[in-house]
């Protein structure tokens, strides 16, 4: 592998969603990253791209043996991290104190939604849930009208796996330079709250209520939301500032006389937000008078700040999407490209997932077992070997 985090090992106890989220963010990034997953275990192999660029090992935690096999595959590991609700690990013997007994240099990440400890911290959960705590659920979705899913890339993906890597890296960052190793108590709902900084922010400056889709930011108003086009397809509008503002009334051919003066401004009162709602309705009378592609021609470049609302497809094929690359085909598949992006470091093209246990013998041997304790695990049904 090559990438920013070469060289460096990590062993992930399989999971689903912000996990191998996480494994894939580090993985694409060049580190080592062995999947320890259950035998018999049914994955999504090369279609997932949250399982690509993995090692696998299929190794059965439920036993004494399984659990030796993991400790000695965190003896030459930089890292480890799991996604058991809180002291599941410790129940099997690959909680924190083992293993950083075992390797003081280790970087342990836990993913968990309510997080280690509080009231909550055992309960089931799952996204939803956890950014419906935080608050954030409750200001998403239309006005006068119930909270929306955002899909789940709030909690699981933004607020979860993709903390987990952050806090994963500034520990492996601090145990290169003081030789120690330490937890990283990753919480979907800390993400969460993480995430609504800026809203809070707002709140306290009076720029944000807590109705159901009031927010300028969230489709309340008539410069920063979604039109449908004649033709039935969609377009975004983000004109915040004045300048942005300008320009969309020029290029929108609205009437100055109603428009001018609604500009977004830094306090927002009832009377404000009572215009957004005639506005919005007069500006979609308006874009409903062209279709998506004529309002790029129009709109798209421009500082309007505009772009057309596109399907998974679509944005492959978009021109400034196949500029940089943005999707790139792993077997076949269409799969986002690895991100961010390093002036020296360069990504390899990410390897397809593959199904447990593949390189399991390949691990084993590279950890220092040899061909006597091997077969020992695979006929004991230990280790499950592809």
């Amino acid at each position: 592998m090559m990438g920013p985090l070469q060289g460096t090992k990590i062993i992930e106890l399989a999971g689903v969603g912000p996990g191998p989220f996480c494994g894939m963010m580090l993985a694409d990034m060049g580190a080592a990253v062995i999947r320890v997953e259950r035998p018999g275990s049914v994955t999504g192999g090369s279609l997932d791209p949250l399982l690509r660029n993995r090692k696998s090992i299929a190794c059965d935690l439920q036993r004494a043996e399984g659990i030796d096999v993991v400790l000695r595959l965190i003896e030459n590991a930089d890292a480890l991290f799991e996604g058991f609700r809180p002291g599941v690990a410790e129940r099997l013997g690959v909680g924190p104190d083992t293993c950083l007994k075992k390797n003081p240099r280790l970087v342990y990440g836990r993913m968990t939604g309510w997080g280690q400890e509080g009231p909550l911290a055992r309960a089931a959960g799952h996204d939803l849930n956890y950014i419906a705590l935080s608050g954030a659920l409750h200001s998403i979705g239309r006005p006068g009208d119930k909270p929306v899913p955002p899909l789940n890339l709030v909690g699981d993906f933004g607020g979860g796996g993709m903390l987990l890597a952050f806090g994963m890296v500034c520990a492996l960052l601090n145990a290169q330079r003081t030789g120690k190793g330490q937890i990283v108590d990753a919480a979907m709902i800390d993400g969460a709250n993480t995430l609504m900084a800026m809203f809070h922010g707002f709140k306290a400056m009076g720029l944000h209520s807590d109705a159901t889709g009031s927010s300028f930011l969230g489709g309340a108003a008539h410069f920063y939301d979604t039109y449908e086009t004649r033709d039935g397809k969609f377009i975004s509008i983000a004109s915040i500032e004045p300048r942005f503002y300008e320009l969309l009334i020029e290029k929108a051919g609205l009437d100055r006389r109603r428009f001018a003066a609604h500009a977004f401004r830094m306090k927002i009162d009832d009377d404000v937000r009572s215009n957004w709602a005639t506005l919005k309705e007069e500006l979609a009378e308006v874009i409903r008078t062209r279709t998506r592609d004529e309002w790029c021609d129009i709109m798209e470049g421009s500082d309007v700040c505009f772009a057309p609302v596109l399907t998974l497809d679509e944005a492959r094929a978009h021109p400034h999407n196949k500029s940089r690359h943005a999707f790139i085909d792993v077997d076949g598949q269409t799969q986002a490209a690895p991100a961010p992006r390093f002036s020296e470091s360069v990504t390899a093209t990410p390897r397809p997932g593959v199904p447990p246990g593949t390189h399991s013998v390949e691990i084993l041997q590279s950890a220092g077992f040899d061909a006597g304790e091997i077969r020992e695990l695979i006929e004991s049904g230990t280790v499950a070997a592809a």
